[in-house]
């Protein structure tokens, strides 16, 4: 009985740092987010992947510390991972190709630019599209065509 609580309460506390270390975590981008508000849909992604892996790393380490066998829920969750990551490859190469984008900026929101074909002022660049607005149209150009094809910046944007 002594042991069965011992190991409880040592899954408790692991899991009671983890959960602090999540929260360190998001203050640490709150922060970034406030002295970068040029990145913040980057910061606010990154925190929330942060936050979600500090979490379930902390829950896996949580439960084998309580006893329970973690081995098929982690060969489960890499098979899931993979199965996902086939299946979204695509939306997936888009929200990289964003986080690139969004990292590198070869151009920013009022920039005119070709790209692909479209031709169009940069309203905006999130995880899936750039888009571009021309002649009273709107041009949903996704990341990885715009990060994989030259983009000619035409004028860029008054500061």
């Amino acid at each position: 009985m002594l042991t069965w609580f011992s190991m409880i309460l040592r899954a408790a506390l692991i899991m009671t740092g983890f959960i602090v270390a999540g929260h360190l975590s998001r203050n640490a981008f709150t922060r970034l987010i406030v002295h970068d508000e040029a990145r913040r849909g980057l910061w606010t992604l990154l925190d929330g992947i942060a936050y979600v892996g500090i979490i379930g790393l902390g829950v896996i380490c949580a439960l084998g510390t309580a006893g329970f066998d973690i081995v098929p829920l982690v060969a489960g969750l890499g098979l899931t991972g993979f199965a996902l990551g086939f299946a979204l490859k695509d939306a997936l190469s888009n929200a990289v190709a964003g986080v690139m984008i969004l990292l590198h900026r070869p151009f920013a929101a009022g920039d005119t630019i070709a790209v692909a074909g479209f031709e169009g002022r940069v309203a905006g660049t999130d995880l899936r599209y750039t888009t571009l607005e021309a002649d009273g149209k709107r041009h949903l150009v996704p990341n990885a065509t715009v990060l994989n094809s030259p983009v000619t910046v035409t004028q860029a944007a008054s500061e």
